[in-house]
């Protein structure tokens, strides 16, 4: 600094020049990055450079991986902030701290990236899956997913997020990676990702689910914790951090250079026992969920208004396509709705409203 002035170097962010110093040896900041990958990456895991690549070319980015670049494009879509108005198990609860679609999204990437680090497996992959999972859910969570599969015939939430990455946001798609592309569609049910980045998130996503849906049913009364199996408690331990710091643990030790990701027999017992417990206290049946009746009803009677009135869905992105059925459209609109929203309109639509001057 001169003169009270600050001299500002500027440094060009995309090239790095090798150890020996030669100009022919300048590789892009992506390309380093690719080579450290190599370098420090487990052979088992998905390397950048070897993706199977995208659906349509895109010239490679001179600073981010492609893995990283999806990851990015997850974030910074439409499809991704509208999570944070998204049942995740309580509908519309009252208060600040129950989780939503997005924060549970945000919990399974941080339980998906200590898995993958410590396995030294693709974070950028094992994020980018785990942040773009849950895009295609309905409002008010399962309930909604079952309720909407009623009325369309089939509707699951994983095809629904590959969908939107696929076809529908920003009225194309974003383009991603074959390896984030299979490890959406598949982080649920019985199929299993190609890639260990991908079987992480599906562990991950459990593992989050379970311990911060028993938080918030704790905080809403409709579980107490000495509710809780003993067996539960004395083997994953006492408390959330416990429990979720037992089984990704289990999860690392039992994956170290296999070719599967997995958990030990017991841990993994105990695991879906307790995700039982909850699909019995906690999921169907209890206090929380009996408005979930009604919203069966509220997604036939919206569902059938827009076949009736197709002119009357917004000519936004990914919502009017002229190659898709009506049905499906519809089903898009829907599907692609936050709970706020979802309420308003069908307010809109199926109440009346005071008559004035």
């Amino acid at each position: 600094m001169a003169g009270g002035r600050i001299k500002l170097l500027c440094v060009a962010p995309f090239f790095y020049m090798g150890s020996s110093g030669q100009s022919d040896m300048m590789i892009s900041l992506r390309e380093k990055r690719e080579r450290l990958e190599d370098q420090i990456l487990s052979p088992l895991a998905a390397h950048s450079i070897r993706s199977k690549g995208r659906r349509e070319y895109e010239e490679e980015c001179s600073v981010r991986t492609a893995f990283h670049r999806d990851r990015d494009r997850i974030i910074h879509s439409k499809a991704f902030r509208r999570l944070k108005h998204k049942t995740q198990v309580f509908i519309s609860p009252e208060g600040d701290h129950y989780r939503t679609r997005l924060t549970h999204t945000l919990e399974v990437a941080q339980v998906a990236r200590t898995a993958a680090r410590a396995l030294t497996l693709n974070e950028d992959l094992t994020e980018a899956i785990a942040l773009g999972h849950d895009l295609g859910h309905t409002p008010f969570g399962h309930a909604g997913e079952m309720a909407l599969n009623n009325v369309y015939g089939k509707f699951k939430h994983n095809e629904q997020s590959l969908r939107i990455v696929e076809s529908l946001e920003g009225g194309k798609g974003l383009n991603l990676t074959w390896e984030v592309r299979d490890g959406i569609l598949n982080h649920t049910g019985n199929s299993l990702p190609s890639t260990l980045e991908g079987q992480i998130v599906n562990i991950a996503d459990r593992i989050a689910y379970i311990n911060h849906d028993i938080d918030d049913a704790l905080r809403a009364g409709i579980l107490k914790k000495e509710e809780l199996p003993e067996e539960v408690c004395v083997i994953l331990g006492d408390t959330s951090s416990q429990r979720i710091n037992t089984m990704v643990r289990d999860l690392i030790e039992n994956s170290v250079n296999q070719p599967e990701i997995q958990m030990s027999p017991e841990i993994l017992r105990v695991m879906l026992g307790l995700r039982e417990f909850m699909f019995d206290n906690v999921y169907v049946g209890s206090e929380a969920k009996k408005e979930d009746r009604k919203i069966k009803k509220m997604f036939k009677n919206i569902f059938n208004y827009f076949i009736e009135n197709p002119q009357e869905i917004p000519l936004d992105e990914g919502t009017l396509r002229g190659k898709d059925p009506l049905e499906r459209r519809v089903c898009d609109y829907i599907a692609g709705m936050t709970d706020t929203y979802f309420i308003t309109l069908y307010q809109k639509l199926f109440i009346p409203r005071p008559w004035s001057l």
